[in-house]
């Protein structure tokens, strides 16, 4: 019996199952219609749905659902998942949960393990065969395996239900940071994980690894770093890149075209992000999208975005899957956005480029030991969907500093692909969150790829490895403080808010030992875990952070060995762009959402997304927010995001990017939504957890719908 509203009508249930019939005979499974089975919607990761009863002509009557608190409050970057009319998410500290996805009831809440503190969780992974039905998760380091219909741990899967994530980097891998914020990708029976690794030196390998979903058993490795004898091993020039370098991992998520067997991996940099002095040459398979055949993990292509990256520009979000019109030929093609604000495009068989591709030359470096490759690919179309360079009327008209800020400006090196300097700051444009970010980009029926950007400057330099006489005075704690967390929080741990860094000034006066001990660890919200920190060494950070530390004759030994390192130069840590106030340094738009037709690589139109309130109060056009978490697009006409960090939820016609609805939340939408239905009616959810950008904390998810009176009618 099918509901529809509150009417009941049983006599439609034939006519719907021969629908359902002839559309998989079409080769379309009827799931696509209804529901949201997987991260970002499919295995395209195309963030479209193919529903319409809310539409263009009826979205400003869009409700309020129901609201799920998760008990929980702390930034949520999820995309839930609806299988079988059931909602699965994860909450801030990674605690996984089901609900009813038409009333938002609780079902369940996974009480697996303790969680105190961890990196946010993008999602979770639904896999069925038979009665065997299951939720993957990651947690730290772990991936696990919970019965769907119950929130249980399976405990066949791996051991006791967990597999490590560090089964197959090796042995440089142990005792480092290795953990998942992406959920996995499947194919048949396994499951590749996205994992994020440490960014300095000593950080763990990226390597690609799948697993099998029944068992936990490692099934293949595909190594980013190669070893001797693999392809691209040449392209590291110091030999033994792969003992001691790390990074160059998958972490932002992966799309694949389970017809083919194809698995498309997006790579980041290599670390240290910033210096690339022990790792002379072009660096594959870091910066890369890979396709791999997903049965072997065999590399079938692979193209590179920055080559000998010492910029941080990593590939930020999973690519899109589409099928494109190019000279009336249809074209399977996949297209990757990236932090630079640019989209490549290329066959997804053959790897060959759409558009033209120009290799062109930029800077030398000037710091000592470094060696930057001399060309950069740059595609000629789509243009970029951000600035590229930033002249003088570009500082902001806004500012009450401007003058100070003119000349900030004038003292800077800058320019695309500037490599960074010592003891002089180099402006980042695009900055080091995009450009596109995690949230990825949305692509609809016709090839239109809708994308939301950042648009800040960030302000990043290099400084020679502190000597000894600098060193002197400090305590062992202040040391391996500056050498682990400064980079963040600032050597006077007044950290950068404004750029997500919380102060830690007055830390005593809010966490007790024993939390510090799980963070410190464990990890929390971006902040990577330090587990592989000997436990001498973290205490003694901790004693520094809380004002309890030994005397000088008191300390360990070891904490002089964790001191040392290999690179000569530590980064300054990440500083936005900003004026006396707190907005960017430079003019708007700060953040934008753009419309890009891929089959013909022409932008169709562009908005600033979001606003800050005051300012528009005073008479200023909406300037656009940072924005983090991804959009939706429909069927039915509409473009659905949340992102930015004036806390609302908009709703866009995605013809011409004009606004038709928005709400505020109850905090910022630092997600991506998803859109299903329940008994013939349409609902779209977000996760609003706020915490981000100095923004208030939350632990909600509201589900919206039209008045029943409206999906009567649809």
């Amino acid at each position: 019996m099918l509901k529809f509203g509150k009417l009941a009508v049983p006599f439609l249930a034939p006519i719907v199952g021969i629908c359902q019939l002839f559309v998989m005979g079409c080769g379309h499974s009827p799931a696509t219609e209804t529901t949201w089975r997987e991260y970002l919607g499919g295995p395209d990761r195309n963030h479209y749905s193919t529903l319409s009863q809310i539409d263009t002509s009826n979205v400003a009557n869009l409700q309020v659902a129901w609201v799920y608190h998760t008990r929980d409050s702390g930034q949520v970057q999820c995309n839930p998942i609806i299988v079988d009319d059931v909602l699965y998410g994860v909450t801030a500290s990674n605690f996984v949960f089901a609900l009813d996805a038409a009333t938002g009831r609780e079902l369940w809440t996974d009480t697996s393990s303790a969680r105190f503190s961890g990196n946010v969780n993008r999602g979770v992974t639904y896999w069925e065969s038979g009665n065997d039905k299951r939720i993957l998760f990651s947690y730290g380091e772990w991936l696990t395996a919970l019965d769907a219909r119950t929130g249980t741990v399976i405990e066949t899967f791996g051991e006791a239900g967990r597999v490590s994530l560090k089964a197959g980097l090796g042995p440089t891998a142990k005792d480092k940071f290795v953990g998942s914020t992406t959920p996995g990708t499947l194919y048949e029976d396994l499951i590749v994980m996205p994992i994020r690794v440490g960014e300095g030196d000593g950080a763990a390998p990226g390597h690609i690894q799948a697993f099998n979903v029944k068992t936990g058993k490692l099934v293949w490795v595909f190594h980013t770093i190669p070893q001797p004898g693999e392809p691209g091993y040449e392209t590291w020039h110091d030999g033994a890149a792969h003992e001691i370098i790390g990074g160059a991992n998958s972490w932002a998520g992966m799309a694949i075209d389970r017809k083919r067997g194809i698995l498309y991996a997006p790579t980041g940099s290599p670390a240290f992000d910033f210096y690339g002095g022990r790792r002379h040459g072009q660096n594959l398979y870091a910066n890369c999208l890979l396709a791999l055949d997903v049965r072997t993990g065999k590399l079938i292509w692979h193209y590179q975005f920055v080559h000998h990256d010492i910029w941080d520009r990593d590939l930020p979000a999973p690519p899109n899957l589409v099928t494109l019109n190019r000279q009336g030929k249809k074209i399977d093609a996949v297209a990757q956005v990236t932090k630079s604000g640019h989209v490549f495009v290329f066959d997804r068989v053959s790897g060959t480029p759409l558009f033209p591709i120009e290799e062109q030359a930029f800077p030398a470096s000037d710091v000592p030991g470094e060696a930057a490759w001399p060309t950069q690919p740059i595609p000629t179309l789509p243009k970029p969907f951000a600035r590229q360079q930033l002249t003088e009327k570009d500082i902001s008209e806004l500012a009450e500093n401007r003058t100070e800020l003119l000349t900030a400006y004038h003292a800077a090196s800058k320019g695309v692909f500037q490599p960074l300097a010592v003891g002089k700051q180099t402006i980042l444009f695009p900055g080091a969150d995009g450009g596109a970010e995690w949230g990825g980009a949305a692509v609809d029926d016709k090839g239109i790829m809708y994308v939301n950007a950042n648009e800040m400057a960030w302000l990043f330099s290099l400084s020679p490895q502190g000597t000894d006489n600098e060193s002197a005075g400090l305590t062992a704690g202040n040391m391996l403080f500056n050498k682990h967390c400064a980079s963040c929080h600032g050597v006077d741990l007044k950290g950068h808010p404004t750029s997500g860094y919380p102060a830690l000034v007055e830390v005593r006066k809010s966490f007790r030992r024993p939390e510090l001990e799980r963070i410190v660890t464990n990890g929390k919200g971006m902040m990577p875990g330090f587990g592989h920190l000997n436990t001498a060494d973290k205490q003694a950070i901790i004693d520094f952070l809380l004002g309890t530390e030994k005397t000088e004759a008191q300390e360990t030994a070891t904490v002089a060995n964790t001191l040392q390192t290999k690179s000569p130069y530590r980064f300054d840590g990440y500083h936005k762009f900003l004026d006396n106030r707190g907005y960017p340094a430079i003019a708007p738009p700060w953040g934008t959402l753009t419309a890009i037709d891929l089959n013909t690589g022409e932008q169709l139109w562009q908005q600033p997304l979001g606003e800050f309130k005051e300012l528009t109060a005073q008479g200023h056009s909406p300037t656009g927010t940072e924005n983090y978490g991804g959009p939706v697009v429909t069927a039915g006409g509409l473009l659905f995001i949340a992102a930015t960090k004036d806390g609302m939820f908009r709703a866009f016609n995605k013809t011409n990017g004009k606004l038709l609805w928005e709400d505020s939340l109850p905090a910022a939408g630092f997600a991506t939504p998803s859109t299903y239905t329940v008994n013939g009616k349409q609902y779209i959810v977000i996760a609003a957890g706020g915490t981000k950008l100095g923004t208030p904390k939350g632990d909600a998810y509201v589900a919206y719908t039209l008045p029943d009176y409206q999906t009567l009618k649809k």
